[in-house]
């Protein structure tokens, strides 16, 4: 069996990204003899790192995602934006969604995350990093004590966070049903549901970090009572909560097959937390955490949710806005940790990344009381979601009974992309109706009344 490419082979690509064999060659001292020059390109190939461009004798061998990501190159905000590597995402997404049958098995690629040297490497180019930096350091608490911020959104943060992760591992619980949830304080309901349990733990485990922002960092004691928080009552054998795995594991609807090694799962989970540990930026580090953890799959389960909540640690001890995957899509999200898993290119999750530090940052500054940009979702359905918020305090509808409402509403009159957000985008409407806000639903001052009373009756029951 092939050992994974060796780094150096990619270094004369490191600046111009594309070479003709010839120019490979002579990349190296001394040149290499032209049959080592073809082997190499032709592995690199085969491994996703190159793509070759003509048959001719001017044949070139450009750059892959993946082969970039190996290198540490990474692209600006302009260059995001170009139609070439938009061409390419397409493709990307494209090869991720053929049959599991037609994509290349691979197993666990240990350089990369060898040849990743924090402050060196990044995955996250400089321009995007101080974009971020500008856009979460609006709440403008940098000088306070670390997780000042997270507090005082805490009561949004909760529920956004508890809710729109656990969305993102397939759990159909409404953003409604999951602010009922916490308003009764589920765990004194009796019986749970599994969907319940999940989202439960997840503010358990938010808890967890601002009450320990103090002492949180990417160590063991953090990341795996995280992991302890987030799986309680979940895994088949209750040892597993808090530990590293010992058996293998599979992960659907992918070729990639994680290691199966106790002792090399340990010592790769050890020197992510240590390569974390060390990164400066807080966006850097948080999104390293959202590669590697799940990468490695150290625990038996819950490895993404662990991920998502550890991207937080740097965002919260640093006063920045949090990170609650707002519209966050969940295909997108899939597409892009199965793209990491079978490519080691990171670009599709660095759009989800970005795309969700962006939403985040604009929900938190509002609740902050902070000037921010109109949302463009929001606009477009205006009038269709101001009828169903005064169609749902006119009824005098419960929670359940809204969620019924507006599910069948989008079924009916929403397009079935938008179908997941414009329910969210309602029930978040519904959450913040209060006595000085009611009117510009064009409800009576008796309609809110008595739809208040039952509103907030029924969540105490």
């Amino acid at each position: 069996m092939n050992r994974p490419v060796n780094k150096t082979w990619l270094q004369p690509f490191a600046h111009t990204q594309e070479l003709t064999a010839q120019e490979y060659e002579v990349a190296f001292y001394p040149h290499l003899p032209r049959r080592t020059a073809i082997n190499r390109l032709n592995r690199m190939r085969g491994e996703g790192l190159l793509e070759r461009l003509g048959q001719t004798r001017a044949t070139l061998y450009r750059l892959t995602f993946a082969g970039k990501s190996r290198l540490g190159i990474t692209y600006t905000s302009h260059e995001m934006e170009t139609p070439r590597v938009q061409e390419d995402e397409a493709d990307l997404r494209r090869q991720l969604r053929r049959p599991v049958t037609e994509r290349k098995p691979v197993g666990y690629n240990r350089p990369f995350l060898e040849d990743y040297v924090p402050n060196i490497t990044y995955y996250l180019s400089e321009p995007l990093r101080l974009k971020l930096f500008g856009i979460g350091s609006q709440t403008g608490m940098a000088e306070e004590a670390a997780g000042t911020y997270a507090r005082h959104i805490c009561q949004r943060l909760l529920i956004d966070l508890s809710w729109n992760s656990s969305r993102l591992e397939g759990n159909t619980y409404s953003l409604l049903e999951t602010e009922q949830l916490f308003q009764v304080d589920g765990e004194k309901n009796g019986l749970l549901s599994t969907e319940a349990i999940m989202i439960l733990n997840h503010k358990a485990a938010i808890e967890f970090l601002l009450e320990s922002l103090s002492v949180a960092a990417f160590n063991r004691r953090t990341i795996l009572n995280l992991h302890a928080l987030l799986s309680a009552d979940l895994l088949r054998d209750p040892s597993s909560e808090g530990s590293l795995r010992t058996t293998p594991v599979g992960i659907g609807r992918s070729t990639y097959s994680p290691l199966t090694i106790p002792a090399l799962i340990e010592s790769l989970f050890d020197q992510i937390l240590q390569k974390a540990s060390q990164i400066e930026d807080p966006y850097e580090q948080a999104f390293f955490a959202m590669v590697h953890l799940p990468y490695l799959q150290p625990f038996v389960d819950g490895n993404k949710r662990v991920s998502r909540l550890a991207a937080n640690i740097p965002l919260f001890q640093k006063n920045l806005a949090p990170l609650s995957f707002v519209d966050v899509s969940e295909t997108d999200y899939t597409d892009a940790v199965l793209a990491v898993y079978e490519l080691n290119d990171v670009s599709l999750l660095r759009e989800v990344f970005v795309q969700a530090c962006e939403r985040s940052a604009e929900r938190y500054t509002v609740i902050s009381g902070i000037v921010g940009q109109p949302d463009p979702f929001r606009i477009q359905y205006r009038p269709a979601i101001i009828e169903q918020v005064a169609e749902i305090i006119r009824r005098h509808c419960t929670r359940p009974e809204a969620v019924a409402r507006l599910r069948l509403y989008a079924e009916n009159s929403v397009i079935e992309s938008d179908r997941k957000h414009f329910v969210a985008a309602v029930e978040e409407t519904l959450s913040g109706i209060h006595e000085g806000n009611f009117a510009r639903y064009r409800v009576r001052p008796s309609e809110f009344d008595s739809w208040h009373a039952v509103w907030t009756g029924a969540a105490k029951e």
